[in-house]
């Protein structure tokens, strides 16, 4: 035991260093507060109904209510009680608080990545913090984007193992590679992952390509087996969450368009304009080296008393306590430091000077062919994160590359580069500290990377203005605004707007000046690895506290204190409105659509009280939202918010400020019988029956379903009834009475991969109805009605997750018997 902690004790030291930084940047975290991140809010509101069944049952439903009228919870909260990686994500999210188990998990993978790339423990530390503190790996964890954030923290073990499949350590790197790559899928961020195999497919052709040079295609062949192996039973750990993912996915808005006269509607997959309205502007790469390039983060906030834009102000007679909130309400019409193409952004794509440095040293000395897998990767992603401002290559994946079209913000691509620069940058030190090339051939690459990046920088401190215009595309309509804010005055509307653009310009110059400090420090820690006038080790430690200074710093712009709020703060978010309390003291189950609380299908607070119409969520199903898109657009379809049993509507006075409850009598209920049918030969037929039309009476059904529908039989009883006598989000229990069979409309989402419906517990076949809705023909008499959602693709999905999950722990298991077994034994003292 002596032995193994003399062995590992480097690695430990750096393992405590990591849990110790964590934990300082993150110490309002120890003192019980809570980093306030709108997008974990709103997954509270989505999975509030969820959590509550889940307390109460045990386990939680696969189905909701409170949002969107209802759909599947696969995209929302879901228990996938057999699959073995839940259990290794919820010990990490239970021993370490929020978000330091995020963090630490980037530091950690990282680690394990670089001494993978046999460097050594220290100069690892400096990668792993690199890659862990680049400036978007904390902003998606200040906005709450927590699966993703998750999804890249296993980048690096991921490849980790790969590489060590491709070294032939076989078993070992295949049994890693399943073990990371089952935990990546199960963070639930395929846009992550799908990035990272457009990576590593890369990466596999280079490995090919050099063993077919080499005449070593039979070691590829093997390790590339391992890894086909490994991948199949990652996948197969996540069968339950991947089949009804890929169910579910061709039903939502990145599915297949169900409408076929609407020009505007994609075929198959998103609208390629929202999928590219985050797109990374070109010259914004600039923000790599140098932070606030294009000026930080959208709004005011890098405007302080002392900036142009406050002494302009001052000039009209503005008090200097007035200045801030001033500039604050000045940015709402886009008086902002940020003047990129992207509609807003929480911050730049900062990797890091120094790490910038030397990243472009490397592409001069590294010889490893893996140098030429991160250049192409990292260039093609850069490209591919352009979208709209350089379409030709963009289109052309968007188009024919499978799945590319079913994600939307292309810009997100960068994760790639943001993984793939600092593990070349890294590289190059381990190049230069044990190098074997001439010292002056070194010399002249480090001269010629400090000119490269230094060059830049000082162009951006001496002239900006040669590179970048520092104006957004509407700069011309923000003077228009400002004159009209200004009561006229163009003069003064000129004069703000001059001066903000002097506040951009001081703000690059600022930091292309930082970023220079920061890459003469890195230069002049390479000079000494050259020229050994230092330890190399003690180079490693000085070089990765410097990065930490460089990135941390930076960090702090975006993710600081000041977002930890008391955990009653974040409560109040949930605070019960007396409007809440009034309809909720309606004990049955009903709808509500909430216009008091801004757009109501962007937002899932209501969704925390009540079962919504509305709702916040990427991937809601395609009908629903074409049936928004039609009868919701500029006016409300009421006999819409009647066949979807809308009882409450929450509405605010022209102020915003006082919520009032319309309680809608015409509202159909959970379930009722219809006298007559009207059949439509198109989806498009059936949206255009249902804008006007009373739901009551009539069913709009799709000719497809004429075949279930026995109309010799059907009549209507006027005595007949049907009520729901039990509510469960995936099991609704009715009972009915009626003298002969009957058509019965439910006011209840149409889903048909997973429910199915019973009469006296016999299987019966229901049907589209209202385009949205279910229906079914029922036999007359008095019956008990049951509809159970029953998602095959999960149950078989959970039971493929069991098996495969079994052999990835006894894979492990062997792996690391076999580790064991296979170490060399320490010689014994004298």
């Amino acid at each position: 035991m002596n032995n193994w902690f003399k062995r590992n004790g480097v690695h430990l030291a750096i393992i405590g260093i990591f849990i110790a930084l964590c934990f300082v940047y993150f110490s309002p975290a120890l003192q019980g507060k809570a980093l306030y991140q709108s997008d974990v809010l709103m997954a509270q509101g989505m999975q509030k109904e969820i959590m509550d069944v889940r307390a109460k049952d045990g386990k939680g439903p696969l189905w909701t209510n409170s949002m969107f009228g209802g759909m599947p919870a696969f995209q929302i909260w879901v228990q996938y009680p057999n699959n073995v990686t839940t259990y290794v994500i919820s010990f990490f999210k239970t021993v370490f608080p929020n978000p330091i188990d995020t963090v630490l998990l980037y530091l950690l993978g990282a680690y394990l990545l670089f001494c993978v790339l046999r460097m050594n423990p220290w100069l690892a530390a400096a990668g792993a913090i690199a890659f862990a503190f680049s400036s978007y790996n904390f902003q998606i964890i200040d906005a709450g984007h927590s699966n993703k954030a998750m999804a890249i923290a296993f980048f690096p073990p991921i490849l980790a193992g790969i590489i060590m499949a491709f070294r032939r350590q076989y078993l070992t790197g295949a049994v890693l590679t399943a073990l990371f790559l089952a935990i990546e899928i199960r963070t639930n961020h395929i846009q992550m992952t799908y990035y990272l195999f457009i990576a590593l497919l890369i990466y596999v052709g280079i490995e090919l390509y050099h063993a077919v040079k080499t005449k070593t295609t039979q070691d590829f062949l093997k390790s590339f087996g391992y890894l086909a192996v490994a991948a199949l039973l990652a996948i197969a750990v996540n069968a339950g969450m991947l089949l009804t993912s890929y169910e579910y996915g061709a039903e939502t808005i990145r599915g297949k368009s169900n409408l076929k006269t609407e020009k505007s509607e994609p075929n198959n997959g998103l609208d390629r304009e929202y999928a590219y309205q985050w797109s990374q502007g070109l010259g914004e790469s600039l923000t790599f080296l140098v932070p606030n390039a294009y000026g930080g983060a959208s709004g005011a906030g890098n405007l302080d008393e002392n900036s142009e834009v406050a002494k302009t102000l001052t000039t009209k007679g503005i008090p200097a306590e007035q200045l801030l909130p001033a500039m604050q309400q000045l940015s709402q019409i886009g008086l902002s430091t940020y003047w990129g193409d992207k509609q807003f952004t929480s911050g730049p794509w900062y990797f890091g000077a120094i790490i910038c440095f030397l990243f472009v040293l490397g592409l001069f000395i590294v010889k490893n062919r893996i140098k030429w897998w991160i250049l192409s990767a990292s260039l093609l992603c850069l490209i591919l994160s352009f979208g709209r401002h350089l379409p030709f290559l963009s289109d052309l994946f968007f188009d024919y590359f499978p799945l590319y079209n079913k994600f939307r913000a292309v810009e997100s691509i960068l994760v790639i580069t943001a993984f793939l620069i600092p593990v070349l940058a890294i590289l190059a030190v381990k190049e230069v500290a044990f190098h074997t090339e001439d010292p002056k051939k070194l010399n002249k690459s480090l001269l010629n990377s400090l000119y490269i990046t230094g060059g830049l920088l000082l162009i951006l401190i001496a002239v900006p203005t040669v590179l970048l215009d520092f104006k957004t595309q509407n700069h011309n309509a923000f003077i228009e605004q400002l004159t009209q804010v200004t009561n006229g005055d163009r003069a003064f509307a000129d004069s703000i707007a001059k001066a903000l653009v002097d506040d951009r310009i001081s703000l690059a110059r600022m930091d292309a000046l930082r970023s220079l400090f920061f890459v003469l420090v890195g230069a002049g820690l390479i000079w000494a690895l050259i020229r050994k006038k230092m330890n190399p080790q003690v180079t490693f430690i000085i070089l990765a506290a410097v990065i930490l200074v460089d990135m941390w710093n930076i960090d702090r712009r975006y993710l600081n204190n000041e977002k930890f709020v008391d955990k009653s703060v974040l409560a109040q978010q949930f605070k019960t409105r007396d409007v809440d309390q009034l309809i909720q003291r309606d004990g049955s189950y009903y709808r509500v659509l909430d216009l008091a609380s801004g757009n109501p299908f962007s937002n899932s607070i209501p969704s925390y009280f009540h079962k919504s119409i509305g709702g916040y969520h990427a991937a809601k199903l395609k009908r629903y939202q074409e049936v928004l898109d039609k009868q919701f657009n500029g006016a409300i379809n009421e006999d819409v918010l009647d066949m979807l049993n809308t009882k409450y509507l929450i509405t605010s006075d022209q102020n915003g400020q006082k919520e009032t409850m319309v309680n809608r009598s015409t509202a159909a209920g959970n379930a009722w019988f219809v006298q007559n049918v009207e059949y439509v030969k198109s989806a498009d037929e059936e949206m255009l029956a249902i804008s006007s039309f009373d739901p009551k009476k009539v069913m709009v059904v799709h000719e497809e379903f004429k075949p279930l529908i026995d109309i010799k039989k059907v009549g209507y009883d006027g005595n007949a009834f049907i009520r729901l006598t039990n509510y469960h989000p995936d099991h609704m229990t009715y009972e009915y009475s009626s003298g002969r069979d009957a058509l019965a409309v439910f006011s209840e989402i149409w889903y048909d991969k997973g429910w199915n419906a019973y009469v006296d517990g016999e299987k019966i076949p229901y049907f589209r109805a209202d385009y949205l809705l279910r229906a079914a023909q029922l036999p007359g008499g008095n019956h008990k009605l049951e509809f159970k959602f029953e998602p095959t693709s999960y149950y078989t999905g959970e039971t493929i997750s069991l098996i495969a999950s079994i052999l990835l722990i006894l894979g492990l298991a062997y792996a690391i018997y076999t580790e064991t077994r296979n170490k060399n034994p320490e010689p014994a003292k004298a």
